[in-house]
């Protein structure tokens, strides 16, 4: 069974930082797309970035410029770097990967971490 764990959620202050880790385990024998999601009260789900295996990024418009999305193949693990963080930032944040561990790849997600930003 595969499993994300995500860890490094909390609590942050305005131009402040915060860095998210995401690890896969389990019966995996490839990762290829990881990324992270949030989601505000009140708000639809964002994509906020994504990885593939080549270390191709995309970021949306809201993040892009203040968080930086890497991973570390060998560990099945993608990181979130959060740098200059603003309150609108607050979320919940959720990893996800897609994996091969079978016939066909599935995506798998984490369970969340909130990010809160505040003075």
């Amino acid at each position: 069974q595969v499993q994300l764990a995500e860890s490094g959620g909390g609590v942050g202050r305005p131009g402040g930082s915060l860095r998210l880790s995401c690890a896969a385990s389990g019966s995996i024998a490839s990762v290829t797309e990881m990324g992270w999601y949030r989601q505000s009260p009140g708000k639809q789900r964002e994509l906020a970035a994504t990885i593939t295996p080549g270390e191709l990024t995309f970021y949306a418009d809201s993040v892009k410029g203040r968080f930086t999305i890497t991973r570390d193949s060998a560990k099945d693990t993608v990181y979130l770097q959060m740098n200059n963080l603003k309150p609108e930032d607050t979320a919940v944040y959720s990893c996800y990967a897609q994996i091969h561990s079978g016939a066909i790849p599935k995506y798998y997600w984490g369970r969340g971490t909130q990010v809160s930003v505040s003075s």
